[in-house]
């Protein structure tokens, strides 16, 4: 796990690999960023000649590395990318110093410590630093080699991370890096999660790791497993999880705070792996279905995380835990499912299981009358179609709540877009058979699905709808801060909600 501390070291002493400094797009060219005036120094005041010999531009992401000058106690300078130069007076975008310095931590995998000069004016950019750092470093090993040694192309993360310029003994710098710490440690665990193969993540094997880690940080936890879930009535969770030799489960974390005036509930998809059941996926599309957890696997992060963070308000997280698979014992298109909350479901397609087992946890989390619920999953291949790969969707029964969420999303630096819940769509999920339909429409059907789970939704309680099926799972190269396979996707954006809540911005 990567170390990060605060330092008031100058670059030139300090013993570490290397030297992390920002280069940002000039209109005439690359321009050193504030932060690494001593190394600039060094090179007589030439470095930003040096590295546009060296081809650097300043573009987001771009590497270049160099020997430090001599006195230097680091043999290394890395300059990453920071993009467009400010405008004058303007200070650095958070995002973009998160985004340079994940790149940077990934680019020094092996390294034992690393110094970061890069533009720092005040905590906030420490805990945006800190935070891309600690991200950009993830790994994940388990399954390579001996799970211990072998590490990413037989290097360790980057061991350390030390922030030039901090100040280590301010309170609000010490609890930017705390903060930055506890969201990117849960955060990472969620990306673990994500990425287990699902022979080693079923649901009883997530609900255990839920378990422990409530127990560690003082949270109480609640697991239903079958037979609670049967005498309980959750037709939902049970109907998709029917096909599969691995038991479904519902697990309840509640964090509480004695001062906590608000109540916020989290709802989390988590099929540890979707086949599509007797509504079978096509080769090609179930090679990665082991990421279809990653909404209870954020969940999860953002309960634990704001346990860690001791925020000021009553966090609920329900983890909807099933494995869709094709048996004799599965649930077939054309059956009817009596929900949790009573009403009948016809199954026209087994594949959209996830608002299924959504559908029984929102009615559950509506029992307990919380001020929200958010609910978190890769639900629907539409919502890809709709907004790509790396921006989630966010429909809701409240047009201020939605807007809050956008908003926070955006202030974490996570892509997202506000999308409508038509009414006209509600009309293609009538069921001649039963209360409603699984599926309705073909287009609009991110939209659909939210529809369908709205009904779900207790009479009165804000909710909204996040659909993370584009950014959950990177199939592609790393960028920024964000590895290739599991990304924890919303948990930033949920703990941010959490934050705001708590101080009382938000409803």
């Amino acid at each position: 796990m990567t170390a990060l501390t605060l330092s008031t070291a100058a670059a030139p002493g300090l013993r570490a690999d290397a030297i992390v400094i920002g280069v940002a797009k000039g209109g005439k060219g690359p321009v050193v960023a504030p932060g690494a005036e001593a190394v600039d120094k060094a090179y007589d005041g030439r470095l930003a000649g040096v590295l546009e010999t060296l081809g650097a531009s300043g573009a987001e992401g771009e590497i270049t590395k160099l020997p430090a000058p001599a006195g230097f106690k680091a043999p290394l300078v890395l300059a990453v990318g920071l993009g467009a130069e400010p405008a004058d007076g303007d200070a650095y975008d958070a995002e973009a110093l998160r985004r340079a310095a994940g790149v940077a931590a990934r680019s020094l995998t092996g390294a034992k410590k690393a110094a970061f000069a890069l533009p720092l004016t005040d905590a906030a950019d420490a805990g945006a630093i800190g935070e891309g750092a600690l991200l950009g470093a993830y790994s994940f090993d388990a399954y390579k080699g001996n799970g211990k040694d072998a590490k990413a192309g037989g290097k360790a993360p980057l061991a350390e991370v030390a922030l030039l310029g901090g100040k280590p003994r301010d309170k609000d710098y010490k609890a930017a890096v705390e903060r930055a710490l506890a969201v990117t440690e849960e955060l990472n665990r969620a990306r673990d999660l994500i990425n287990t193969p699902p022979n080693d993540l079923d649901p009883e094997a997530f609900a255990a790791v839920a378990q422990t880690a409530a127990k560690e940080h003082g949270i109480k936890v609640e697991v239903l497993d079958v037979k609670a879930l049967e005498k309980g009535g959750y037709g939902g969770i049970l109907g998709v999880g029917a096909g599969s030799a691995a038991g479904p489960r519902l697990v309840k974390l509640s964090y509480t705070h004695a001062a906590a005036t608000k109540h916020l509930a989290f709802v989390g998809k988590g099929i540890t792996y979707d086949s599509g059941g007797i509504s079978l996926k096509p080769a090609g599309h179930n090679e990665t279905m082991k990421c279809d957890m990653s909404g209870a696997a954020a969940v999860f992060a953002a309960v634990v995380s704001a346990a860690r963070l001791g925020l000021e308000v009553n966090v609920t997280g329900w983890l909807a835990l099933a494995e869709n698979m094709p048996s004799g014992s599965a649930t077939r298109p054309g059956d009817v499912l009596r929900m949790y909350s009573g009403k009948t479901v016809e199954v026209l397609n087994t594949d959209a299981e996830g608002r299924l087992v959504l559908a029984d946890a929102l009615w559950a989390a509506s029992a307990e009358k919380p001020d929200a619920i958010v609910d978190v999953a890769t639900l629907t291949g539409a919502m890809v179609l709709a907004l790509g790969n790396r921006t989630f969707g966010v429909m809701a029964n409240d047009d201020a709540f939605r807007a809050a969420i956008v908003d926070a999303a955006e202030e974490v630096g996570e892509p997202s877009w506000p999308m409508p819940l038509p009414e006209h769509l509600r009309k293609g999920m009538d069921s001649p058979t039963a209360d409603i339909a699984n599926m309705g429409e073909r287009m609009g059907g991110g939209l659909v699905a939210g529809l369908f789970l709205r009904e779900f939704v207790g009479e009165g309680i804000t909710w909204a709808h996040v659909d993370i099926a584009g950014p959950a799972f990177n199939e592609g190269g790393p960028f920024g801060y964000t590895p290739k396979g599991g990304t924890g996707s919303a948990v930033r954006t949920l703990v941010r909600l959490a934050e705001l809540t708590a101080a009382g911005d938000l409803g």
